[in-house]
């Protein structure tokens, strides 16, 4: 569509750069928000956030290296532009990970905040697919059906051709799917329950949006993309932590600082 929506002296306001920060800010206010109703410590969330923003970025990069391996072989400036190229299922686990640490550091629940976080994490999402949208990149196969979009100055997606919208697809799911777990958050009661839903239905949803997807640069798998495959193993460490969640409620685990309710609050209604 259109990137540079406007400009303010010889500074412009990039469409998706936009949408990155509206996903942060709302990320980071809706988790301050539901920290509060939970009676968790709020100061921790920009912790966590910074945290799992640098080392996600770092994964998200460096899968997007590995994904690209081949052309940075034949071109290996490409290692140099690093304003470009980001793979999301390196960001999630790289920002997973970072708030893992952050978490054994100060002695925290890790998935009492992953709980706490990772609906988030959606809706942040749901904001970076439309800044993909406004950029041009993420683009969708292309087809002959009435529920198309035409780029005519996009630097990533064809230009000129109707092709499926997987940007707004996405998007939409992703808003769905922040809802969805705020709504089951009330309803689960067990730590890393609302982490593991996540984990499954995100990759459920990406698995399938990817067999509409147009950018194959990203890499494939045998017959699967490189993120479909990585759905794969996403979706597998979701059932793992559903049932490491469900063996400490059994068993009464209820006061380990890494993984269990380390902070008393309640959950969502």
């Amino acid at each position: 569509m259109k990137n540079d929506l406007f400009s303010i002296g010889g500074f412009t306001v990039h469409g998706y750069g936009l949408m990155i920060a509206a996903g942060f800010l709302s990320a980071y206010f809706v988790s301050e928000y539901r920290a509060r109703k939970r009676g968790m410590d709020p100061d921790h969330i920009l912790g966590i956030a910074i945290w799992g923003i640098v080392s996600g970025l770092i994964s998200a990069k460096l899968l997007y290296y590995i994904t690209t391996i081949d052309q940075i072989l034949e071109n290996p400036k490409m290692l140099l532009d690093i304003s470009n190229g980001f793979v999301v299922y390196g960001g999630i686990i790289g920002g997973i990970g970072g708030g893992y640490v952050y978490c054994r550091k100060y002695k925290l629940s890790f998935l009492k905040y992953a709980d706490l976080v990772m609906p988030t994490v959606a809706l942040a999402q749901g904001f970076g697919r439309l800044g993909c949208f406004l950029a041009g990149c993420c683009y969708g196969r292309e087809t002959d059906s009435g529920f198309a979009v035409v780029f005519h100055n996009s630097a990533y997606a064809p230009n000129n051709i109707p092709l499926i919208p997987t940007q707004l697809i996405s998007s939409a799911f992703n808003f769905f799917h922040f809802f969805l777990l705020v709504w089951l958050s009330g309803r689960l009661k067990r730590d890393g329950q609302t982490a593991a839903a996540y984990l499954i239905i995100y990759s459920m949803g990406r698995f399938v949006i990817e067999f509409f997807r147009g950018d194959l640069i990203r890499g494939t798998v045998g017959t699967l993309t490189t993120s479909q495959f990585i759905s794969l193993f996403a979706a597998a460490a979701g059932v793992i932590l559903l049932l490491i969640s469900r063996k400490m409620f059994e068993s009464g685990d209820t006061g380990n600082q890494d993984f269990g309710r380390g902070e008393k609050g309640e959950r969502d209604e």
